[in-house]
């Protein structure tokens, strides 16, 4: 039987922690001249994902 294989865009956004799984916000990325300096600061950081979507990742992550 071959290894089940990880989902590799899942496994570059999602990080697992002892809370659930950590991610980046959105939005972040480019185009960042037209944003306010309050929307961009509030986008900063990590997040901790909801646990809705903690089967979906568990599933792409094969955890």
């Amino acid at each position: 039987m071959p290894k089940a294989k990880v989902h590799s865009g899942a496994a570059k956004r999602f990080k697992k922690t002892a809370a659930g799984y950590k991610h980046k916000r959105a939005f972040r990325s480019h185009i960042l001249t037209k944003m306010s300096q309050k929307r961009k600061r509030h986008l900063r950081g990590t997040r901790i994902m909801n646990a809705a979507d903690k089967p979906l990742i568990d599933r792409m992550l094969r955890v």
